[in-house]
């Protein structure tokens, strides 16, 4: 068992770096495409999380706290992702140009009275 535990925290570990180096390399305009879609898988991780969370039988007290909370900061982590993704993706989008004080909307609309 502790042989086991050991190799899975060494391949996290391993993992940790190589996503750095990966993610250290793209370029500033593609992060927004490329949180979208870690945003969508880590929707799916957080389905496979429930579904484990579901088929596991007689779990002690321990495990359930231990899955609850993968599944918190799970859903957590996909909800600040969609934020983060829709401030970035608001800074490409244009500035709304200010109505002049002498043409508003309903004022322009209407045509003068026929006499």
């Amino acid at each position: 068992m502790y042989d086991e535990l050991l190799a899975n925290v060494a391949i996290l570990v391993l993992s940790g770096f190589v996503g750095f180096a990966v993610i250290s390399k793209v370029p500033n305009t593609l992060h927004t495409p490329l949180m979208s879609g870690t945003n969508a898988i880590h929707g799916i991780v957080v389905l496979g999380a429930l579904v484990v969370f579901g088929s596991v039988e007689h779990p002690s007290l321990a495990v359930q706290i231990i899955l609850f909370v993968a599944v918190v900061f799970g859903t957590l982590n996909v909800i600040g992702g969609f934020i983060v993704t829709d401030r970035m993706l608001g800074m490409f989008k244009g500035k709304k140009k200010p109505v002049a004080a002498g043409t508003s909307g309903a004022a322009a609309s209407e045509e003068p009275a026929a006499k």
